[in-house]
């Protein structure tokens, strides 16, 4: 159903054919719009400026707060800012509720859009009310994608966004491009996610598509409804893509009539001679109905094989997901087989990508006349904003969910990261959702809990649920699927959202609640560095949620310090405690002392404390896939964070947050045995000078606690000179600081 190939192809004559070269890609759909916001002079280099930005209430504060103390005075382009993870204002006390009467209070200061709790999921209100043909959205969440509607969506980390507001621009090495090429028509049954699910398995195990552009088109295209389409595209941030863009048709040219902003849609395809540097083909009509198993969306079966093999799959995903918890809990998914069944305590239609009209409506005509049961099994469904909430009790589907026994909840993210419809321990949740992350669900291991979050249609959820909650695809059942065309009312959006951008008020006050802090000083880079390795993990992939957990902790969001002490917490909690101690000798050092624990250690390699900076360092195989949240990166660095050593980065987003952060994003070769410990460190001599030259090598040490001193070589390549700036100033606002400093 999905075959990817490794080879370089060229629109031709309404087909693609092997061969071509890169020069091509100028025709594609992606560098089109690419192009129209590229300020470089440098086509191997781009330069780009946003037409919009959007986040929501785990990063706006943090965001702004960044922005003003590096010389914000207004919101330059559209900035949008929505409430949907914060949203549960009981977590937290006042906390969560202080960071949105902060959001409005900057919407007025600054002049800025301001979209109330549950009023609409952050990227649903993008899609409804910025998104335009050609444009470019810039949001502080990874699954900011808006690519079917022929706007390209980027999430990143908050500095970057922080960058946009202060006019500056968002910089990549000129991408490559994947075509995604659809072919057939779906089974009744088989949803969005279906597809999105077999894309992710095929796709990012080998990082066969990281960080380049999906681009979207053929015949298969024009197949999908519009909600089809934005319910895969949202996905393929799970593949670890740049991004994604689609072709334009009729189909979409309906999507801006319905919501009102028909001037919005222009016809997008690729031009003749368009080169693409490999090609996903999908045929639509062999996608099955599928499931994602704990702990990743790739980790993609048929439901059918799963069906017919339960304890082999089982047992084999339980040994990756318990390796993974280091022992804290143990999952056990082979509880769920029942008289050789599998058997889900719960169902969740949520959010971005589960929470849109279609799946909602024709998850009800599936459960219509049926119910979900008195047993374990229960069911929610979050309408994605509160037009589609106001469609779907019009029109009576609402009625139906809940005469079947699903309860209705307002538009919110908490369950796709672990906020909201928390499961029993050792519980299996199948959700409509972005991701199944370790405790994405909501559990603690450190407290002995875990349960399981399998990715699932909306459609088999559904048809699980008319069966009690035993395993059951959608293509196995019989249902009509209803003609309801949704009409889009943004009458409450009228009403309730307060839309100030271009009138900035300098005079309005920002209402800053107790939880809301400033950023606390961050250290410039000195000539020599010396890191201690506080935390040394070993997997072959670390996500976000693991650097810094979701959740709960989201109540810390806007106070840097307190968040902090979640750093790690559920993957190295040892790692706060040490870093501090390493942040201590560095403050010594900075009021003129000289710590005796670094001068030891500097001693052993001839090191001057004089001139070396002091802090903790991260060391991971591939780190920070997953979301964009730029506290991964910036709790590392109020902790005394300096540096992370890796073979490569997950997303160029988490690397972007460390280098926005002042923490060196160093690489070694992926040969080389990286067999230290916590507790070792590594000397770098010259450090500032060589990532400031730009230098392609950089010999460092290691010292280990038994004494050893090891040579070992990093690399710090393709930094922008503004990002050498940057991470040598210790931080983006020490850079604009320093900026403002020059030009006076």
């Amino acid at each position: 159903m999905v075959e990817l190939i490794k080879q370089g192809h060229v629109w031709q004559g309404g087909q693609l054919v092997p061969g071509g070269d890169s020069s091509g890609r100028e025709k594609t759909i992606t560098y089109n719009v690419l192009r129209a916001h590229d300020k470089s002079t440098d086509p191997k280099n781009m330069r780009i400026t946003f037409d919009a930005l959007i986040s929501h209430d785990i990063t706006f504060v943090g965001i702004i707060q960044t922005a003003r103390a590096s010389g914000m005075t207004e919101f330059p382009i559209p900035y949008a800012m929505t409430n949907c993870h914060n949203s549960l204002c009981a977590v937290g006390g006042t906390i969560n509720e202080d960071d949105h009467a902060f959001g409005l209070s900057a919407a007025k200061k600054y002049g800025g859009i301001y979209v109330p709790a549950n009023q609409a999921v952050i990227h649903q209100y993008a899609r409804e009310e910025l998104a335009a043909c050609g444009g470019m959205i810039l949001g502080s969440d990874s699954h900011t994608r808006y690519g079917c509607y022929g706007c390209m969506g980027v999430g990143e980390g908050g500095g970057e966004l922080a960058k946009q507001l202060l006019k500056n621009t968002y910089d990549i090495a000129a991408p490559k491009v994947v075509a995604v090429y659809l072919e057939g028509k779906p089974q009744k049954g088989v949803g969005p996610q279906d597809v999105a699910i077999a894309l992710v398995s095929a796709t990012f195990p080998k990082g066969d598509v990281k960080n380049m552009v999906l681009e979207f088109f053929g015949p298969g295209v024009t197949e999908l409804s519009c909600d089809y389409r934005i319910g895969i595209d949202v996905m393929t941030t799970e593949t670890s893509c740049l991004t994604s863009i689609w072709k334009t048709d009729d189909t979409i040219k309906a999507y801006y009539d319905n919501i009102g902003r028909p001037e919005d849609f222009k016809v997008m395809e690729p031009q003749e001679g368009a080169y693409y540097d490999s090609v996903v083909k999908i045929d639509l009509s062999k996608v099955e109905a599928m499931i994602a198993l704990p702990f990743h969306p790739s980790k993609g079966f048929t439901i059918h094989e799963l069906q017919a093999n339960p304890q082999k799959i089982f047992a084999e995903i339980e040994e990756d997901c318990n390796q993974q918890l280091g022992g804290k809990v143990k999952m056990d998914l082979q509880r769920h087989i029942v008289n050789g069944k599998v058997v889900a305590d719960q169902g969740i239609i949520v959010g971005c990508s589960g929470g849109m009209y279609e799946n909602i409506v024709e998850a009800a005509a599936i459960l219509k006349g049926g119910n979900i049961g008195n047993d374990y099994f229960d069911m929610s469904v979050y309408p994605s904003s509160t037009p589609i909430a106001l469609a779907i009790t019009r029109d009576g589907t609402a009625t139906s969910l809940m005469e079947a026994g699903a309860v209705m909840k307002p538009a919110f993210c908490g369950p796709c990261f672990g906020a909201g419809d928390t499961p029993a321990h050792n519980a299996l949740s199948i959700r409509h959702a972005t991701r199944n992350f370790a405790n994405r669900e909501g559990s603690k291991p450190g407290n002995g809990q875990i349960s399981a979050v399998a990715l699932m249609d909306a459609r088999s959820i559904a048809a699980t649920a008319t069966n009690g909650g035993v395993l059951t695809a959608a293509t196995d059942i019989a249902y009509d699927v209803p003609e309801m065309p949704y009409t889009y009312d943004r009458s409450v959006y009228d009403k309730r959202v307060y839309n100030g951008f271009g009138k900035p008020d300098p005079s309005a006050e920002l209402l800053l609640g107790p939880g809301i802090k400033d950023w606390p000083k961050m250290y410039q880079l000195d000539d020599d560095l010396l890191v201690s390795l506080s935390a040394v993990i070993q997997d072959e992939v670390t996500t976000t949620d693991e650097l810094i957990p979701s959740g709960e902790t989201s109540s810390y969001r806007s106070n840097p310090i307190a968040l902090s002490e979640f750093t790690l917490s559920r993957r190295v909690p040892e790692y706060v405690g040490d870093s501090k101690k390493i942040r201590a000798l560095e403050e010594e050092r900075q009021a003129g002392g000289k710590p005796a624990a670094a001068v030891e250690i500097l001693a052993k390699v001839g090191g001057d404390i004089a001139k070396t900076t002091v802090g903790s360092c991260v060391f991971a195989k591939r780190p920070g896939d997953g979301s964009a949240r730029e506290q991964a990166a910036s709790c590392q660095k109020v902790l005394g964070g300096f540096a992370n050593i890796c073979y490569e980065y997950a997303t160029k987003r988490y690397r972007s947050n460390c280098l926005n952060w002042g923490i060196v994003p160093f690489t070694i070769d992926k040969e080389t045995p990286f067999d230290y410990q916590s507790g070792d460190w590594v000397w770098v001599p010259g450090a500032k000078q060589a990532i400031l030259t730009g230098a392609d090598s950089i010999p460092a040490k290691v010292i280990t606690q038994d004494g050893k001193v090891v040579d070992i070589t990093l690399q710090c390549r393709d930094l922008t000179d503004e990002e050498k700036e940057i991470v040598t100033e210790g931080c983006l606002m020490n850079y604009y600081a320093a900026v403002a400093s020059k030009n006076n």
